[in-house]
């Protein structure tokens, strides 16, 4: 895939400009003119312009490295806004790709920015990635991070991985020489409805700034060969109790991906990291958006509960539905009417669809999950109401 890419520079030497600009940089005996010439050679690739990819283009930009690649397919949204630093409120409703190509450009003009407006996935990683010097992962879900590290490993490009949940963060060097890769730490997923996402469970906005600050971080250091990195290394952190600790990480000889390279070429990562888990799937059958619009335009009577938090049903709900949040379901199955079929929804359908376990372990037999939540409603039913 060609990108749409800007021209790129064949001289790494030091413009005046570039010599005050960097001047911080060169004072450091660690770095000075050569190492800032190796930043400027330097081609780095960011999955994702979110939360973990705000401060890590930003720094990343601002210290100098010669071209950045971004890829990302998402639009700006209102609700990113609480820690996606790299985008303003005059982006909402704009692509991430060209609000972030802005913000860096105006940041440092020097530095060439690659995007990729696309959903990374195994048909086009390994082409998109090939001619980088370093993969940043500023995912947020469990199917791109795995693609990520199998086409790190495939292509031996060291993958500086960095993840987020609530008041939490990690952040590792996976694919290096003789290093573990995630699938070393975490062979398999694990269940999809088991492990919420930041969106479903929230995330505090300063963590993933520190998170990607560190993602930035162990980038220029493995550019320039600096210090003690990640590499080997699991950094957790809680900013609860403002707590960082370093576990140790071995690589595995049995991972399939860096030990025995079973892993010959990229697969299907959605199914491998799955939709929904084969006990829920057993359980609880889903029902798409449209099918539940059309049935409630024909007047038939549903039991609809929305699992969600009072905030988020003030933001807005599907008519004739009621709120029971996810922590009050199990007090409310006595009062279900069992004459008629329950259907719940929530955000993005990982809650629902813990709760509509919930009820048909209770023995509640006509209960069904709306797939994709109140976002899919918006999407694809009524795009009036607003999205967070």
């Amino acid at each position: 895939m060609a990108p749409d890419m800007q021209p790129g520079r064949d001289n790494s030497e030091l413009t005046r400009d570039e010599l005050v600009r960097y001047s911080r940089h060169i004072l450091l005996p660690q770095v000075g003119e050569e190492g800032q010439r190796t930043l400027k050679r330097s081609r780095l690739l960011l999955i994702g312009a979110g939360g973990l990819g705000s401060p890590v283009a930003l720094y990343l930009a601002a210290a100098g490295v010669g071209t950045l690649g971004l890829v990302d397919f998402d639009t700006v949204d209102l609700s990113n806004l609480q820690r996606q630093i790299l985008h303003g409120s005059a982006a909402v409703g704009s692509s991430k790709i060209d609000s972030a190509r802005d913000r860096l450009l105006d940041i440092n003009p020097n530095v060439s920015i690659e995007p990729y407006r696309t959903r990374l996935t195994s048909q086009n990683a390994l082409e998109i990635a090939r001619d980088y010097d370093l993969i940043i992962d500023g995912t947020d879900n469990f199917a791109t991070r795995y693609l990520v590290n199998d086409t790190s490993v495939l292509l031996g490009i060291p993958n500086v991985y960095g993840s987020v949940y609530r008041f939490e963060g990690q952040a590792s060097v996976f694919g290096a020489a003789d290093g573990p890769c995630y699938r070393c730490l975490f062979r398999d997923p694990p269940p999809p409805d088991l492990v919420p996402s930041c969106a479903e469970g929230g995330v505090l906005g300063v963590v993933p700034g520190l998170v990607g600050t560190i993602q930035a971080t162990e980038a220029i250091k493995m550019l320039l060969g600096l210090g003690d990195t990640l590499v080997g290394k699991l950094l957790t952190i809680d900013v609860m109790t403002m707590s960082f600790r370093t576990l140790r990480i071995q690589k595995d000889p049995g991972c399939p991906a860096c030990g025995t390279h079973e892993i010959t070429e990229l697969i299907d990562y959605e199914e491998f990291c799955g939709g929904v888990s084969a006990h829920a799937q057993s359980a609880v059958q889903e029902i798409q958006p449209a099918q539940l619009a059309h049935r409630l335009e024909t007047g038939e009577k549903l039991e609809i509960i929305d699992v969600r938090e009072p905030y988020e049903w003030a933001i807005g709900h599907i008519p004739g539905a009621r709120l029971v949040p996810l922590g009050r379901i199990a007090e409310e199955i006595p009062r279900l009417d069992k004459r008629r079929e329950t259907i719940l929804y929530c955000k993005m359908g990982a809650r629902s669809m813990s709760a509509a376990r919930q009820l048909a372990d209770a023995g509640v037999s006509d209960v069904r999950n709306l797939a994709g939540g109140i976002l899919r409603w918006i999407d694809e039913v009524d795009p009036t109401m607003a999205r967070y």
